[in-house]
């Protein structure tokens, strides 16, 4: 595979996304299908993202989830994240599903947790013994930003001082999850289901 330009990164021009079930439940695994060269923004700003859904059924649809730029000249400790999300509706062989998509990107500094939402069906009973299926809202939360320490930059432009030639590779510092919630609600084959939120992020070597 070619690599790209100095000023330019690799990236997906299209996914199509395959849906498996674990033990833990169903899953949503992205296969990259293609990928080009596009030029590295200088801003931090949200960019297409297409994702293809129940690929080659008659429910096929295409959605623009939306992703954030990987943005050139960032500050050092910040990273362009989402920060505003909003939900696409795809027609599926039984119901329908909501997909989570991105609306607005922002510079952030440090780890941090923003919003994710998952739907799932839940049974709730009704007074008479009626039983009754309903979509449930859930906050599971993601971990986002940078864990970066010190100044990574190890030659500097002569002319612009604020243009870094050389970065020094990128530690191992991961930010992940430090507390939880749990919900737990009567799926829609009548099972009790757990489904973990985030509650706060950490930074972790």
């Amino acid at each position: 595979m070619p690599s790209c330009g100095v000023n330019q990164i690799c990236g997906p021009t299209g996914m199509r996304v395959n849906r498996v079930l674990l033990f833990e439940g169903p899953r949503e695994v992205d296969i990259i299908e293609d990928c080009e060269c596009d030029i590295r923004l200088t801003q931090c700003v949200r960019v297409p993202a297409l994702r293809t859904y129940f690929h080659e059924t008659p429910y096929e649809t295409v959605i623009d989830v939306g992703g954030c730029s990987s943005s050139k000249g960032s500050p050092e400790g910040f990273s362009c994240v989402p920060t505003k999300f909003d939900s696409a509706i795809v027609e599926t062989p039984n119901k329908v599903d909501l997909i989570q998509t991105v609306v607005t990107c922002e510079l952030k500094n440090s780890c941090y947790k923003v919003p994710y939402v998952e739907y799932h069906y839940e049974i709730i009973d009704l007074e008479g013994g009626i039983k009754q299926e309903r979509l449930k809202e859930i906050d599971v939360g993601r971990c986002l930003g940078g864990c970066t320490t010190g100044n990574r930059c190890l030659l500097r432009s002569l002319s612009d001082q604020q243009v870094c030639l050389l970065w020094a590779e990128r530690p191992f510092n991961a930010c992940v999850p430090q507390g939880f919630e749990s919900h737990m609600f009567l799926d829609q084959h009548e099972q009790i289901r757990t489904v973990l939120s985030i509650t706060s992020c950490m930074c972790q070597t």
